[in-house]
């Protein structure tokens, strides 16, 4: 049985841990304000962004000057898995699922004798891949230094991954992320970002069949739009993240909050029936001793 010390301790070490997670929660809550309003704020853009890649994308079906970020390369060999973790843990399963779907998505390919490579973004991607796709990893993107997210810094994603695409590094590109749905719920998330995906395009959802005419042609216009789709869509997936990881860390610090207290009840408990024993043995002594004189 502990001592009296050793349960005094105990508790004053569980009510430290406790007004920790406690100002750890609040703080996550306070960012998840922020971040949620960023989320949903990108994602008209980005869905914007979509259709009228679709559009033109529809223009040019069965033309053969489609660019190579809206066509592919024809081949079907590399695959480039881009893996968008937070820095920081202490999230519950935020970067363990993302992870797990990344992981999951490259054995399925390995198994089918595709080749895999890996590109992570933040470091807690980068530690669940390492032991088994280590050799695979390319890079480690780490933010941990960035106090805000910007659209600067998908841009440098993005410009690093045309980079190995026109080095000719790969054929298909994946982003992987947790999209935010809810304080308690985020969903791991696998998008194709080359080729570019491009929905069917109806006439109603086209504008009631219009036709529209481009100038300059679909060429020129993709050209530019699709490089920067590419950064759009990392963007987006950044602000995702951010949004899901402050969710995911406030249901976190709340779940330890709660059984920190309870430690601190049941701690207490056994330090008072301690407590309680040894003041028993105690008048038990004295007594009789009395009776002995």
């Amino acid at each position: 049985m502990p001592s009296l010390k050793s349960l005094r301790n105990r508790i004053a070490s569980v009510k430290a841990t406790q007004k920790i997670t406690k100002a750890m929660q609040m703080v996550a809550a306070s960012k998840l304000r922020r971040a949620q309003a960023a989320a949903e704020a990108a994602r008209p853009y980005s869905q914007r962004m979509a259709s009228v890649l679709s559009n033109l994308a529809a223009a040019l079906s069965g033309a053969a000057g489609a660019p190579p970020l809206l066509a592919g390369t024809g081949r079907d060999q590399v695959h480039l898995l881009v893996v968008c973790t937070a820095d920081r843990g202490l999230a519950g399963a935020f970067n363990s699922s993302i992870a797990r779907l990344a992981r999951d998505h490259a054995l399925r390919l390995m198994g089918e004798g595709k080749d895999v490579k890996f590109l992570c973004v933040g470091r807690k991607g980068f530690d669940a891949l390492r032991r088994q796709f280590a050799r695979q990893i390319l890079e480690v993107i780490e933010l941990r230094s960035v106090r805000q997210i910007a659209f600067s810094n998908a841009d440098s994603i993005g410009q690093r991954v045309l980079a190995l695409f026109a080095e000719g590094a790969f054929d298909l590109c994946t982003l992987f992320y947790a999209e935010f749905r809810s304080v308690i719920s985020q969903v791991p998330t696998a998008r194709r970002l080359i080729p570019a995906e491009v929905s069917e395009v109806t006439p109603a959802a086209a504008g009631g069949g219009a036709i529209y005419e481009y100038e300059p042609d679909e060429e020129s216009i993709l050209a530019e739009l699709l490089p920067r789709n590419l950064s759009v869509q990392i963007f987006r997936a950044l602000l995702e993240n951010v949004a899901s990881e402050q969710g995911a860390k406030m249901t976190a610090m709340d779940n330890a909050t709660r059984n920190a207290g309870d430690m601190i009840e049941r701690y207490t408990l056994q330090y008072n029936r301690t407590r309680q024993a040894q003041i028993t043995k105690e008048l038990i002594e004295i007594i009789s001793g009395a009776e002995a004189v």
